[in-house]
């Protein structure tokens, strides 16, 4: 193994073991190369690695020190890598897409508060009747984060927006080229968010199901893919 991964391996059992809880700071670097037979250099460039993905804090002057390893901060990380999907994966998005965003939709209609739900209503209603292409997207992206973070679950929420970014260009697409995609939209979304407000999950669920899948089977159609 090369010593790098070995220096990141040693400090990620730390953690995982709980020696080192959330908050907490790591021993100085001489001392904790010498008590994990590490170089000081191999330490060094664990230490960078593990903070570009949030799991440790180096803060100049002050020391090391474990993030708080909230779902929110370390999948954060994911969404930097998923910014680097290549076009031809959309499709492998917009699937998970289609299993996570009809379970966190149905955990919603029964975990929103009332104040959450005229929340979501108020996104709708910001919408203009007919809305350029590019609003419409801002609003159903909020749409969609709003409905996530009212599942309640923060790990399903942030995979759900993380997964939001790679399928933007297609919405867009879809609404520029498809006839009927703008009020078809606005009408499932409507019909999620009242389906949530009469906190009725399995028709919440449906609904999310009909409005991911719609804009798969577009593109799939549109890229020439098999749709059944």
């Amino acid at each position: 193994m090369p010593v790098t991964d070995e220096a990141i391996e040693k400090i990620k059992a730390m953690i995982v073991s709980g020696e080192l809880g959330p908050g907490a700071r790591l021993p100085r670097e001489a001392d904790l190369a010498e008590r994990l037979g590490l170089s000081r250099n191999s330490l060094r460039e664990a230490v960078k690695a593990l903070s570009l993905i949030r799991v440790l804090d180096v803060r100049q002057g002050d020391g090391t020190y474990v993030t708080s390893l909230d779902p929110n901060l370390l999948l954060d990380a994911m969404t930097f890598v998923v910014d680097f999907h290549r076009d031809d994966t959309v499709l492998e998005f917009l699937e998970v897409r289609r299993i996570l965003e009809p379970a966190a939709t149905a955990m919603a209609a029964l975990t929103m508060t009332d104040e959450q739900i005229e929340g979501l209503r108020a996104v709708l209603a910001e919408l203009d009747p007919n809305p350029g292409v590019e609003d419409l997207v801002a609003n159903d992206l909020e749409f969609h984060r709003r409905v996530a973070v009212g599942s309640g679950n923060t790990v399903l929420c942030s995979l759900i927006e993380g997964l939001s970014g790679p399928t933007t260009r297609a919405r867009i697409w879809r609404g520029l080229t498809q006839e009927g995609a703008v009020a078809r939209t606005i009408e499932q979304h409507t019909a999620i968010c009242d389906a949530i407000a009469a906190r009725q999950p399995e028709l919440a669920r449906a609904w999310a199901t009909i409005h991911v899948a719609g804009v798969e089977q577009w593109l799939r159609s549109a890229l020439g893919e098999p749709t059944a």
